[in-house]
């Protein structure tokens, strides 16, 4: 007995550390668990680890080690976990009777069968996982291939819709074009009427003035005929006679000089 009083004195202090470390990570825990079940949350689900974590003795986490480390050292967990043992014998927590060997029994034979079929069963468990994951990875490919095309056919609809913008400002251009040659033939047959009018309006007054100057020298010639006496007609045409006998005489002699 005294040797267990001083083994549950050294271990006191670690049995006190025990509450406070978890009313210390009990507001985190419930920080955490809010967290992955608050509607309005956006972080992200911790994917599940392929396997478990690292064990002793097959059952005992080993983070339960690393905690106790700091304080009782390498062999702390240990004489812990046989103070533990005796405390709870030594007080009659719990009492060994025919249900204690019955469950050791079982016990060992349920680690018999994990040490002899585990590694078997964990083969196939993991062949089926892998099939699993295979089948995802092929609906992920074929899912990944069809929104790469997807993503190539929006980029070539956005390729042809720049065409189209392209195809639209021709067809705007063509109109535009249309448009001003349909202008310059309306300018050039106004040109054309308005050029024929002033034409019109020029041969009008060519006209007018021909037709004047006709007039006119009609009239002077009729009002000089008129005025000539038949004296000065015979007059006239003395003169006339005796300048052509004065002509001829000078071509005569001009062509006896050349002879």
């Amino acid at each position: 007995m005294g040797t267990l009083n001083s083994t549950l004195k050294f271990y006191m202090p670690v049995l006190t550390i025990v509450p406070t470390i978890k009313s210390a990570c009990l507001p985190r825990l419930v920080q955490l668990s809010h967290l992955h079940t608050s509607p309005n949350s956006q972080a992200p689900v911790p994917a599940l680890p392929e396997k478990g974590g690292k064990t002793r003795h097959g059952i005992i986490p080993e983070e339960i080690f690393q905690l106790l480390y700091p304080k009782t050292g390498v062999t702390g967990p240990y004489m812990l976990g046989a103070g533990l043992l005796t405390y709870i014998l030594s007080k009659e927590i719990y009492i060994i009777n025919h249900e204690t060997f019955a469950a050791a029994c079982m016990g060992t034979v349920i680690i018999y069968g994990v040490r002899k079929f585990g590694p078997d069963v964990a083969a196939f468990a993991d062949k089926l996982n892998e099939e699993k994951v295979q089948k995802a990875q092929e609906v992920k490919d074929l899912a990944m291939t069809s929104l790469a095309q997807a993503v190539l056919d929006e980029k070539k609809e956005q390729w042809r819709a720049e065409g189209r913008q392209m195809l639209f400002d021709a067809k705007r251009n063509n109109v535009a074009m249309l448009l001003e040659t349909n202008r310059r033939e309306r300018v050039h047959m106004v040109t054309n009427e308005v050029k024929k009018r002033l034409d019109y309006q020029i041969a009008l007054q060519t006209l007018h003035r021909r037709m004047e100057q006709e007039h006119m020298v009609n009239w002077v010639e009729k009002n000089v005929v008129t005025s000539i006496t038949p004296q000065q007609e015979k007059t006239s045409i003395a003169k006339c006679i005796t300048d052509l006998k004065v002509l001829a005489k000078v071509q005569q002699a001009k062509a006896t000089v050349a002879i």
